[in-house]
């Protein structure tokens, strides 16, 4: 199944993308401003395009574990989401997925690597190699 994954920010979210067997996580791209209405579109319109039977949003925790207000924006995306599109939109701990991302050698942008680093630690962990 592919699954598409997404680092939620106000200003920039990143996509990427696993392969139908759930081996590999590729970042795909950048979109800015997703909360407005232009940006919410481009991501609808990647959505469409790699047909995802899954969506993985990010849920940025502190080190502890806690929910801040960055986990309180990320899950009402993820609740404007989900009202989007007819496929599952379930959260995922994202911690520490930007600083891999950032030893991650790549054309796309961070915020792409990120959600890639989130996605192929839940193909790990679904593929209980972790």
């Amino acid at each position: 199944m592919r699954i598409v994954a997404v680092d939620y920010g106000r200003a920039r979210t990143g996509v990427a993308v696993c392969d139908e067997t759930e081996t590999l996580a590729t970042p795909l791209e950048v979109v800015e401003q997703v909360g407005s209405a232009a940006g919410m579109e481009t991501l609808l319109a990647i959505v469409a395009r790699e047909r995802p039977g899954l969506i993985v949003v990010g849920l940025p925790r502190t080190p502890s574990g806690a929910l801040g207000s960055q986990a309180q924006a990320a899950t009402a995306f993820a609740g404007r989401l989900r009202a989007r599109v007819d496929v599952p939109v379930e959260l995922e701990d994202e911690r520490y997925t930007t600083t891999i991302a950032r030893g991650a050698p790549g054309r796309t942008g961070l915020d792409a690597r990120s959600a890639a680093v989130l996605l192929q630690g839940l193909l790990q962990r679904r593929a209980g190699r972790c």
